[in-house]
């Protein structure tokens, strides 16, 4: 059984800042990926970001690339995303999920978090 918590959204300024963490639990052998995922309201649940969670590669939906980006400290447990100029259209609850698969594609993934709401104000 994995256990993943979301944590550190918040409401901020169109420009702004916000840091996500992901504290994981239980045995992840059999998940060597992490990604963020996102749902705006009315919309569907897309692909963030995601890393490998051995050897740090990672990738991004082309939208967000420049602006977002995904780290881990495996020491911890810990998944982070570090979004920097942030913008109306960001407002979204976000997931942080661990998956077989390191895919954008959010039916690659097994479990999921509760999600963090992030709300970007012009």
């Amino acid at each position: 059984q994995v256990q993943l918590v979301e944590s550190g959204g918040g409401s901020v300024q169109a420009g702004g800042s916000l840091r996500l963490s992901c504290a994981a639990s239980g045995y992840t052998c059999s998940n060597p990926c992490m990604g963020w995922f996102r749902q705006a309201r009315g919309k569907e649940r897309e692909g963030v970001a995601r890393i490998k969670t051995r050897s740090g590669t990672t990738a991004y939906t082309n939208s967000l690339k420049g602006r977002f980006t995904i780290t881990r400290d495996n020491a911890k447990n810990t998944l982070y995303l570090q979004m920097n100029s942030l913008k109306p259209e960001d407002t979204a609850m976000y997931y942080c999920a661990a998956g077989p698969y390191c895919t954008l594609s959010p039916v690659d993934y097994d479990y999921w978090g509760q999600g963090t709401q992030v709300t970007v104000s012009s």
